[in-house]
């Protein structure tokens, strides 16, 4: 007779998504505010791909809009450089036309 499988159970990502949630849902500080400052240390930081994620849904969910990006990408490209700045304007850039496609090929299937 064998023993039943045991589930391995993943406690760190558990933990890690928990405290994610609690950073995330306290008052003090809109999400809006810690989305962007999430842009900015993502970017002083180099972080082009956890930067992508963060724009993409601070565009989608309307935390920010494309005017308020493209200002993001004005002032962090002052204190993070003209590297990182012309990247992260490649991302939102790259990004708007995106969401802009997606949107317009939704209308156009609905009408």
């Amino acid at each position: 007779m064998s023993e039943p499988a045991m589930e391995t159970v993943d406690s760190f990502g558990m933990t890690a998504e928990r405290q994610f949630a609690e950073v995330w849902s306290r008052t003090v500080l809109s999400v809006r505010e810690r989305r962007l400052l999430l842009l900015g240390l993502l970017v002083g930081q180099g972080l082009h791909e956890q930067t992508d994620v963060q724009l993409d849904t601070a565009l989608r969910s309307g935390e920010l809009t494309e005017t308020e990006l493209r200002e993001v990408v004005v002032f962090l490209t002052f204190y993070a450089g003209w590297a990182r700045g012309s990247k992260l304007n490649d991302q939102v850039e790259a990004l708007i036309e995106r969401v802009r496609q997606a949107r317009s090929g939704r209308s156009d299937h609905a009408g």
